[in-house]
C-alpha cells in the first residue's frame, strides 16, 4: 500500500476536511519537503468561502502556499540541495503533511532562523517594496497594516521616508508604530483621513501610497491620498470582483498606478531570498506577526480568524506535528 499522509480538502464553501492522500513523489527536479507548518494567506478566505467558478472538492493541501519545512526526498538530478535541508518554499499544496516543489523555488534557511518562516508573503513585501520605488523624504501612506503592511513600514522606514500608516483596529496602529510609523491615522471617515494626510503633507498628498487590502473603498481612498506625479502601489489582492477606479482623477494628478502582484518566477525568487535575509540579518522581526497557530485539524478556525481579525491577531500559521 502506498503511504499516505493527513491533508485538509476544501469539500464545500467554508469547509476544510481532513483527508488522507497518497504521499507526493519527487519528479525529476524536484525535492519533497515534510512541512513544519504553512502560514494562512487572506487570499486564502474568498476561496475558503466560496466563489462562483469555484469547485469542490479541491486538491489535497490545496492553497496552501506560504509552507515551510525540511527535505526528504529528492528527484534525479537535483545537486544544489541536500536532504536535511531546512527550507521555505513557493508551492502551492502545503496544508498538508508533505509537498512536492521543484528545487529553483526554494531558499534554503540559514540555521539561525528556527522559528516558523512563511517566506512567501515575505517575499511579496519585498517585491512591493521594490515596485514602490521609495526614497528618503518622501511620504509614503500604507492603508491597510497587517503582516504586509507592518513590514512594509519598516522597510520604507528603513529607506528614510516618512510612513503614514492607516488601518482600522487601534491595535494595528500601535503595531505600524513598532515598525517605523511616523503617523498614523484610524481608517474610519473618508474625509478626515484625506484631510489629515493633506495637512501632514503640506497639502501636497503623499509622493507614494501603498494599499494593502483589497477591498473597493481602501483603493478610492489611497487614489485620493497620491500626491501629483505620485505613485499608487496596488498590494492588496482584489479578488472578489471587478473594481470601478476615478480614471478622472487619476488622469488629472497624471499618477503613475503599479500592479505590485508578481509573476515572474525569477522575481518572486528574488523577493523570497531578499525576505530571508532580512529576517536573518535582523532587519526585519517576524515574531511579533506570527500571532495566531493552529495545528492542521483546526484550518477552518485559522481561515475564519484570518476573515474576522481577533483582538491581536496579525497572521495565522498552521502547525504540523512530526
Amino acid at each position: 500500500m502506498a503511504q499516505t499522509m493527513n491533508a485538509a480538502v476544501l469539500t464545500a464553501p467554508g469547509t476544510m476536511t481532513m483527508a488522507r492522500a497518497p504521499m507526493p513523489e519527487p519528479g525529476p527536479g524536484e525535492v519533497r519537503v515534510r512541512l513544519e507548518g504553512c502560514g494562512v494567506c487572506a487570499s486564502n478566505v474568498e476561496p475558503w468561502e466560496g466563489q462562483p467558478w469555484s469547485t469542490y472538492p479541491g486538491e489535497p493541501g490545496g492553497m496552501g502556499h506560504e509552507g515551510w519545512g525540511v527535505i526528504d526526498a529528492l528527484g534525479s538530478g537535483v545537486t544544489e540541495t541536500s536532504v536535511g535541508d531546512r527550507v521555505t518554499t513557493l508551492a502551492g499544496r502545503s496544508f498538508g503533511q508533505f509537498d512536492v516543489v521543484a528545487s529553483d523555488r526554494l531558499v534554503v534557511l540559514p540555521p539561525a532562523l528556527s522559528g516558523p518562516f512563511p517566506g512567501e508573503p515575505l517575499g511579496c513585501a519585498m517585491n512591493i517594496f521594490r515596485r514602490a520605488d521609495i526614497a528618503t523624504g518622501q511620504w509614503v501612506a500604507i492603508v491597510g497594516i497587517g503582516f504586509l503592511g507592518a513590514i512594509l513600514c519598516r522597510l520604507a522606514r528603513e529607506a528614510g521616508a516618512r510612513v503614514i500608516a492607516i488601518s482600522r483596529r487601534e491595535e494595528s496602529l500601535d503595531l505600524a508604530r513598532r515598525y517605523g510609523a511616523a503617523e498614523t491615522i484610524p481608517m474610519h471617515d473618508h474625509h478626515a483621513i484625506v484631510s489629515r494626510v493633506q495637512a501632514l503633507t503640506g497639502g501636497c498628498g503623499a509622493e507614494r501610497v501603498i494599499e494593502a487590502v483589497g477591498k473597493q473603498w481602501p483603493l478610492d481612498l489611497a487614489g485620493e491620498l497620491v500626491a501629483e506625479g505620485g505613485k499608487l502601489i496596488v498590494a492588496g489582492y482584489h479578488q472578489d470582483g471587478p473594481r470601478q477606479v476615478s480614471m478622472q482623477m487619476w488622469n488629472w494628478k497624471g499618477i503613475d498606478v503599479i500592479n505590485a502582484h508578481e509573476r515572474d518566477p525569477a522575481v518572486q525568487m528574488r523577493g523570497l531570498r531578499e525576505g530571508v535575509e532580512a529576517v536573518a540579518s535582523g532587519r526585519v522581526d517576524l515574531a511579533p506577526l506570527l500571532t495566531h497557530r493552529y495545528p492542521l485539524e483546526r484550518i477552518g478556525e485559522a481561515l475564519a480568524a484570518t476573515r474576522d481579525k481577533p483582538k491581536g491577531f496579525v497572521k495565522a500559521v498552521i502547525e504540523y506535528g512530526s
